[in-house]
C-alpha cells in the first residue's frame, strides 16, 4: 500500500513539471531604432526590446528643482503630500500587497484551535459513557470538545507558488503605478504653474498695451478738438482700447480657471487659494547632449506593463496545474466528554491523520475555458506592453522635437519682436509729429501687441516641452 501512495506522489510530481507557463515571444515586441530623430542624439542598443529589469525604482531626482522656483518647489512638495489621485494610487497598492498576503498564506500550514458544546440524542453517547447504537435509549447528553486541527497542502504543481508569484508582480506593478502618478502629478503641477505665470505676463502686457492706447486716445481727441484728427480717428482708438480691455478680461477668466485647477491638483478647495501674481523668475533647464534610451526603462508605466505580462504569464501557469493532482495533509486532536470534569482524561482523548490525493477528472469544460482565459490575459498584457514602449518612444520623439523647433521658433519671433517695436516707436513718433495718420500707427501697435503675445505663447511651450520631456523620460536626465 506504501508503494502505491510513493508511486502516485512521484506520479503527480513528475505530471506538475509540465505545468509551466509559455515563453513570452519576444518577436511581438517592436524592433529598438539606432537613434533618436530628434536631437539631442543618443544611440539605442541594437536589436529589440527584451525583458529587462525594469529601473522603475531608481532615483530620479527632484527634477523640478532644476527650474530654480521655491514657489514651484512648495507647490509640487505641497500636491505630492495631498493630491487625491495619489491617494487613491496609495490605496490600490496597499490592496495589492494585501493581496499577496494573503496568496502567500494559502501556502503556509492552517493551524485550527477548535471548542464546543452540544446537547442532544446520539449514539454512542450515553449518560454513563455506553453506546446507544444498540439500545433505545433517547436520553439528552452533553457533549464537551476541545481540540486542535492542522492542514497543510503540498504544491505539487506549483499552484500555490504560482499565484504568490502573480500577486507579487501585481504588488510591484501597483507600486510602479503609484510613481506614475506621482511623475505625472508633479508635471501637471508644474505646468499648470507655468500657465498661471504666462497668463499673468500676457494680462501684464495687454495693461501696459492698454495705457499706451489711453495715452493716444487722449492725444487724438486733443487733435479731434483742434481739427486736425477725424472722428472717424477718434472711434478707431476708442474702439482698439476698449478691445484690448476685453482681452485682458478674457485672461483674467483663463487666470481663474487654471488657478481653480491647480488647487485641485494640489488637494486644497478652490475657494480657499490663491496664487498671487508674481515676476517671473523660473529657468528653463538645459537639455544635455545626450539622452540616453536606458532611461526610459525608469518610466513607470513600462515597468507596470511588463510586471503585468509578467504576472499573466504566471497565471497561465496556475491555470495549467488545475489539470494536476493536489495533495492535502490534515490532522486533528483533541479531547471529548459528556461531562465537563473528564474532559482532559486520557480516556477522552481522540485524534486523526489523513491525507487526501485529488484528481479532477470532470468539470464540464471549466479548467480549459480558465486557461483561454489565462492565455488571452497573457496575449492582452503583451499588446499593453508593446503599446507601452511605442508610446515611450514617441513621447521622447515629440518632446525632443518640440524643444528643437521651439527654440528656432523663438529665436525668430524674438528679432520679429524688435522689428515691430521699432516700427510701433517710429509709428508713434510720425503721428506725433503730424506725418501720419493714426491708422498708420494703430495697425503698428496692433502688429507689435500680437507678435509680442506669440512670443510669449512660445516661451511659454518651450517650459511646457521641457516638462514633457521629463515625464517621457521617467524623470530627471541627471
Amino acid at each position: 500500500m506504501i508503494n502505491r501512495i510513493t508511486l502516485g506522489l512521484l506520479l503527480a510530481a513528475a505530471l506538475s513539471a509540465c505545468a509551466t507557463p509559455p515563453a513570452i515571444d519576444g518577436s511581438q515586441l517592436p524592433a529598438t531604432p539606432s537613434s533618436y530623430k530628434n536631437p539631442p542624439v543618443a544611440t539605442l542598443a541594437d536589436g529589440s526590446w527584451t525583458l529587462a529589469a525594469p529601473a522603475d525604482a531608481a532615483s530620479r531626482g527632484d527634477w523640478w528643482l532644476a527650474y530654480q522656483d521655491s514657489t514651484l518647489n512648495r507647490l509640487i512638495d505641497s500636491a505630492l503630500q495631498h493630491n487625491t489621485d495619489l491617494a487613491v494610487a496609495a490605496a490600490r497598492l496597499q490592496q495589492a500587497r494585501a493581496a499577496l498576503g494573503e496568496a502567500d498564506a494559502e501556502r503556509m500550514p492552517q493551524l485550527d484551535l477548535t471548542a464546543g458544546s452540544a446537547r442532544g440524542t446520539q449514539a454512542g453517547a450515553g449518560p454513563s459513557g455506553t453506546s446507544l447504537l444498540n439500545s433505545s435509549n433517547t436520553t439528552p447528553v452533553k457533549l464537551t470538545s476541545l481540540g486542535a486541527s492542522f492542514s497543510y497542502e503540498i504544491d505539487l504543481a506549483g499552484r500555490l507558488s504560482g499565484a504568490s508569484r502573480a500577486a507579487a508582480l501585481d504588488a510591484e506593478a501597483s507600486a510602479a503605478l503609484l510613481q506614475g502618478s506621482q511623475l505625472l502629478i508633479s508635471s501637471q503641477v508644474a505646468q499648470a504653474y507655468f500657465r498661471l505665470q504666462f497668463l499673468d505676463q500676457q494680462r501684464k502686457l495687454l495693461q501696459e498695451t492698454v495705457q499706451s492706447y489711453a495715452h493716444s486716445e487722449q492725444l487724438t481727441q486733443q487733435r479731434y478738438q483742434a481739427g486736425e484728427e477725424s472722428g472717424l480717428a477718434l472711434a478707431r482708438i476708442a474702439a482698439d482700447s476698449q478691445a484690448t480691455r476685453a482681452q485682458a478680461i478674457a485672461l483674467d477668466r483663463q487666470r481663474a480657471e487654471a488657478e481653480n485647477a491647480l488647487a485641485l491638483l494640489l488637494g486644497q478647495p478652490a475657494s480657499g487659494f490663491q496664487l498671487a501674481e508674481a515676476d517671473f523668475r523660473s529657468a528653463l533647464p538645459q537639455i544635455p547632449a545626450g539622452v540616453p534610451a536606458a532611461m526610459l526603462a525608469r518610466r513607470p508605466d513600462v515597468a507596470a506593463a511588463q510586471r503585468k505580462l509578467l504576472a499573466a504569464q504566471t497565471r497561465v501557469g496556475v491555470a495549467q496545474a488545475a489539470w494536476f493532482p493536489d495533495l492535502t495533509l490534515t490532522s486533528a486532536g483533541g479531547y471529548a466528554s459528556s461531562q465537563l470534569r473528564d474532559i482532559f482524561r486520557w480516556s477522552a482523548r481522540a485524534w486523526s491523520v489523513e491525507g487526501l490525493l485529488s484528481l479532477p477528472l470532470f468539470d464540464g469544460g471549466r479548467r480549459q475555458a480558465l486557461l483561454g482565459s489565462a492565455r488571452a490575459d497573457m496575449e492582452l498584457a503583451m499588446a499593453d506592453y508593446r503599446h507601452s514602449i511605442l508610446q515611450s518612444l514617441g513621447e521622447v520623439e515629440d518632446s525632443l522635437s518640440d524643444i528643437r523647433l521651439l527654440q528656432q521658433e523663438e529665436s525668430a519671433q524674438q528679432l520679429a519682436v524688435q522689428n515691430a517695436t521699432q516700427a510701433s516707436a517710429m509709428a508713434a513718433s510720425r503721428y506725433r509729429n503730424g506725418q501720419t495718420g493714426q491708422l498708420e500707427l494703430l495697425d503698428a501697435e496692433r502688429s507689435e501687441l500680437t507678435i509680442r503675445r506669440q512670443a510669449l505663447s512660445i516661451r511659454q511651450d518651450r517650459y511646457l516641452a521641457s516638462i514633457s520631456l521629463i515625464r517621457a523620460l521617467g524623470g530627471s536626465w541627471n
